[in-house]
């Protein structure tokens, strides 16, 4: 294939961007501003407005270009991480610029590339792993992640550079004894709690998990504190089957880089101005994070989570606060009116009935803390006609990869 392609900058979920012969616009993994490429043989594959592509050969090197740290990000195509090969300070510009031209296609916002605060570790910061389990004649075969290009097969994982070292230890205890764990297995998790516990969380499709206190007593020894085991079922609820029942809801969503999360927060809930006396609501509140740093600033706090295992936890660490476990958009018409309102939806963002009673009913102040530029964008589009974008702020909670955390705060036209 004689195609030579110049990358041109990184797109939404991490693939390089540049131009085929034809002007037809080619997203390309793996690449870097600067890059001139070589496209595979055999490898394109043209859509009706666009095109993508593997590398064959780098013909030409971009500025950022550098040697990715983990084996298997070359060896393996691991599609945890999409941006090893991109120097940091490259990364954080990649950012602000995938966030800056969401919010102008998409939500039709006239608002210039956001400024970005870099995470405090690059590497070793995610406190949760979650790895996929490939069986055969009813014994695992492999556990680990995915490649990016063949998304249906596992390859074993040795290490995950942007895991903490301590689930990592974990993992290589665990590694050799696959057969304490549940069969089938079909998912591991391993997550640190706050105070320093690690949690094996192991999905399985067959019968309860009824030796886990003897894979923890195997365990005990060359791992240091408490290891608190959970099985949890095919489309079912986990519960501990051995160690320590902390309480803490190891299934419940919490940001996987806990530092950096508590700086997005931090900053979003200072946008707010004064709140003490003030009624805020807190939706998709999740274990009460946001609710915590609402009460040290003497707001009155509802905060709202469809998950009731977080609501529970968030409910016994902070009984200043209300909390409510149920779906945002069913519960808002019995709530208080609100001075202010916090939402951290998910990936999914605003459900249509949380915007449409934002925009017919305005508050004075709304922060948005969003982990997808694409829905952020539509959402603010939608609030657009009733609120005025005052600040936007990009954090980098997920380095080595194409994500990224947003905070937009609006207020009352």
């Amino acid at each position: 294939m004689s195609d030579l392609v110049t990358i041109t900058g990184i797109a939404v979920g991490g693939d390089g961007v540049g131009r085929l012969s034809d002007g037809r616009v080619v997203f390309i993994p793996r690449t870097v501003p600067g890059d001139r490429i070589r496209l595979r043989e055999g490898s394109l594959q043209r859509h009706r407005n666009f095109a993508r592509a593997d590398v064959g050969s780098v013909v030409a090197a971009g500025s950022g270009r550098v040697a990715p740290p983990c084996p298997h990000y070359t060896a393996d195509h691991c599609g945890g991480c999409q941006l090893q090969h991109l120097a940091y300070d490259e990364q954080l510009t990649a950012k602000r610029a995938i966030v800056g031209e969401t919010l102008r296609r998409v939500g039709k916002l006239d608002l210039p590339d956001p400024e970005i605060v870099e995470a405090l570790d690059e590497w070793r910061y995610r406190s949760k792993i979650s790895m996929a389990a490939k069986g055969g004649d009813g014994a695992v075969t492999a556990i680990g992640l995915h490649p990016y290009d063949r998304p249906n097969f596992v390859f074993p994982l040795a290490d995950c550079h942007i895991t903490d070292f301590r689930l990592m230890a974990l993992w290589r205890e665990l590694r050799g004894r696959l057969p304490m764990l549940p069969h089938p297995l079909t998912r591991l998790t391993l997550r640190l709690d706050r105070e320093e516990r690690r949690h094996i969380i192991a999905e399985s499709a067959g019968e309860p998990w009824l030796n886990a206190d003897e894979l923890r007593g195997a365990l005990r020894g060359s791992i240091e504190g408490a290891v608190v085991c959970w099985w949890q079922p095919v489309d079912g609820a986990a519960r501990v089957v051995a160690g320590p029942a902390t309480g803490f809801p190891a299934t419940a969503f919490e940001q996987v880089n806990p530092e950096m999360g508590a700086v997005a927060r931090r900053w979003a809930v200072e946008r707010l101005g004064d709140v003490k006396g003030q009624t805020i609501w807190d939706l998709y509140g999740g274990i009460g994070d946001t609710a915590a740093l609402l009460v040290e600033r003497g707001a009155n706090v509802v905060s709202v989570d469809v998950d009731e295992k977080a609501v529970s936890w968030g409910r016994a660490r902070l009984p200043a606060a209300r909390f409510i476990a149920a779906r945002a958009e069913d519960i808002l018409p019995s709530l208080p009116p609100p001075h202010a309102v916090v939402v951290n939806p998910p990936r999914g963002g605003l459900h249509w009935d949380v915007s449409l009673r934002l925009t017919s009913q305005p508050v004075a102040k709304l922060a948005y803390i969003s982990c997808d530029p694409a829905t952020l964008a539509r959402d603010l589009g939608r609030l657009n006609v009733n609120y005025t974008v005052t600040a936007v702020q990009a954090f980098d909670l997920f380095p080595q990869t194409a994500h990224v955390e947003t905070v937009a705060v609006l207020e009352a036209a």
